[in-house]
């Protein structure tokens, strides 16, 4: 890697991680089309360098939130527990199953882009009308995490674009599901990272991190994560969710888009 692209990579991480963490996402989920499009990652090299830009990203955030103790909580706990198990799975079959992108991509359209427009529409609907909420079991929780867990094992997303406007739009506040959407990331992605690593030394092709560039993106990632989880409590409840939904329609969109190329 020579210094323009540890630059580049190291901006893209500050600057996306900066607009992403004050909802409980990392970033990686935008980061992915950047290090393909732009920084030249091979696939399936990107998925494990995208967790490995989680693992070093993560602790920015985390510690502010760790600070303001928002972390402890039993949603922690249930998210932390279901996506660990889907992650080692998903880098499985990343590794030997090798699914199409286009399946994923058509997945992750069809269900942020109606997602994002509803949870907009539903934060405008409840700030002029408030309405009691009606958050998830347990057991919906975790299985739900399972599910984000091997499509990050799969496609190298922390899983926050995903858990964030699902348990948003389910009753959740932002400030209790942002924190414990980070801390799933962050557990997920060292799991998925050291799977892909061991997975390294038994197959052939480009299944390790680039290291030096996952590390670039991460250090950028580990200083906007703090920044954006420092900005979370200035921002009112219904700029958080508009900003869930609007992220969420972004990566919808970004998706469809890569689809009629």
């Amino acid at each position: 890697m020579d210094w323009p692209t540890g630059l580049l990579g190291f901006a893209a991480g500050l600057l996306i991680s900066v607009a992403t963490a004050p909802v409980g996402v990392s970033g990686a989920v935008f980061l992915l089309p950047v290090q393909v499009s732009v920084l030249g990652v091979p696939s399936p090299a990107v998925t494990p360098t995208n967790l490995l830009y989680n693992v070093v990203a993560g602790p920015g955030a985390l510690l502010r939130h760790h600070r303001a103790g928002t972390l402890r909580g039993p949603l922690t706990r249930l998210l932390v527990l279901g996506t660990v198990p889907g992650v080692v799975v998903g880098a499985v079959i990343r590794v030997f199953a090798v699914p199409g992108p286009s399946v994923f991509r058509l997945l992750i359209a069809v269900l942020l882009l109606p997602l994002g427009g509803w949870l907009c529409l539903r934060t405008l609907r409840r700030a002029a009308r408030p309405a009691p909420a009606r958050e998830p079991s347990p057991r919906a929780v975790t299985r739900l995490a399972m599910a984000v867990g091997v499509a990050g094992g799969i496609y190298g997303i922390g899983g926050g674009s995903l858990l964030g406007p699902i348990l948003v739009g389910r009753g959740m506040p932002v400030a209790k599901v942002a924190p414990a959407a980070l801390a799933a990331t962050f557990v997920t992605s060292v799991v998925g990272a050291g799977t892909y690593a061991l997975l390294s030394l038994t197959t052939t092709g480009d299944i390790a991190p680039y290291w030096s560039l996952g590390l670039a993106c991460g250090l950028g990632g580990l200083c906007g994560g703090y920044l954006g989880a420092r900005l979370q409590p200035r921002l009112p409840e219904t700029a958080l969710r508009l900003l869930l939904g609007a992220l969420a329609l972004g990566v919808g969109g970004l998706y469809a888009v890569q689809l009629l190329r």
